[in-house]
């Protein structure tokens, strides 16, 4: 994004009125102070809406466009290696152990390194969506969680603000179940995942049904279900090990390949990905805290076919400026009904 455009985005947000300090789960105290300050909030400003919104500029001596350590945020078009799926070499069908064995290794597939062109979605948010390529954008949603340190405020707190977010933007959703969430910490023990995946499968998405909805499992089933995940920032604006999504309609069936993921008491699937040269990468510049990635993992909805599953990875921008700030990071899944 341009520094003419930072700057309009500023001074669109300051004209709002305060925010919930919205960030992925707070401490609502009662579902009746969670009803209160979702009315006061702000509506979620869709990416798109933004991008075509018709402001002045600023002229860019005004500002820079660095993060807080005043250094310049990597923007634009940007070629980055991705790891892809290369099949085990003995033929047999790709595992993974979630829980590593000893003397075993943990998966038996390997990756395949490929130079990918990524084109920066700042600017153009206007031409995706979830239904035609799997991904959306959203600006400007405050949030009341601001340490996202104690999992039980996340999800008393973050999750009802997740929730909100999905009722309101994904058409025809009716219910939400929000079934878990990662948090990315260079300190933690969950790392950003440098390899091409997606979340679901058929047979995942349908086990996950089973799995958070035992009671009308089967009614739900019968009707329109879909897993999103819902992506951000806690560190912002993001640095380095930004998140590369494919283009949904760019991506092939066949470039999917289930992987079985082993647990200690059932076993689980998610998606490698060959590399494909007319698969259409993407990231999002400089997240900010206030902004959202939603990622669509599975829509049961067969009019949408290939357009249900979007590829993602983080990456490495080799533009990250040396001593950058390592990236913080949520990421909410939900199940999504209607």
């Amino acid at each position: 994004m341009t520094v003419s455009c930072l700057a309009t985005l500023h001074s669109i947000t300051s004209a709002l009125p305060p925010s919930l300090a919205r960030t992925e789960l707070d401490t609502i105290a009662t579902t009746s102070k969670v009803a209160d300050m979702t009315t006061a909030a702000s509506r979620p400003t869709p990416a798109h809406q933004l991008s075509e919104a018709n402001t002045p500029t600023v002229p860019t001596t005004q500002t820079e466009d660095v993060n807080f350590q005043g250094l310049r945020i990597p923007r634009g078009p940007v070629t980055a290696k991705l790891s892809f799926y290369k099949a085990p070499e003995d033929g047999s069908p790709p595992h993974n152990y979630v829980e590593p064995l000893p003397g075993v290794p943990q998966r038996n597939w390997g990756d395949g390194w490929e130079e990918v062109k990524l084109d920066d979605l700042r600017g153009q948010e206007q031409n995706f969506d979830l239904d035609r390529n799997a991904f959306d954008t959203y600006q400007n949603i405050q949030s009341a969680e601001t340490e996202f340190k104690d999992d039980a405020q996340i999800k008393n707190v973050y999750y009802p603000e997740v929730e909100k977010l999905l009722l309101d933007n994904i058409p025809g959703a009716h219910r939400v179940i929000l079934f878990d969430h990662t948090i990315r910490r260079p300190t933690g023990n969950r790392n950003p995942v440098q390899r091409v995946h997606v979340d679901q499968t058929p047979m995942s998405a349908a086990e996950r049904v089973k799995l958070h909805a035992p009671e009308d499992a089967e009614q739900l089933l019968q009707g329109r279900y879909r897993i999103v995940n819902v992506w951000r920032p806690l560190n912002g604006p993001v640095m380095g090990f930004s998140l590369a999504v494919a283009d949904s309609q760019t991506v092939q069936d066949e470039d999917l390949v289930p992987i079985e993921h082993r647990y200690p008491n059932r076993n689980g699937q998610t998606a490698a990905v060959r590399y494909n040269p007319s698969q259409r990468w993407y990231y999002w510049s400089g997240m900010k805290n206030e902004d959202r990635l939603l990622l669509k993992c599975y829509d049961s909805d067969e009019t949408v076919g290939q357009y249900g599953r979007v590829p993602h990875t983080a990456f490495v921008d080799p533009r990250t400026p040396e001593g950058a700030v390592g990236r913080e990071s949520i990421e909410v899944r939900a199940l999504i009904f209607g």
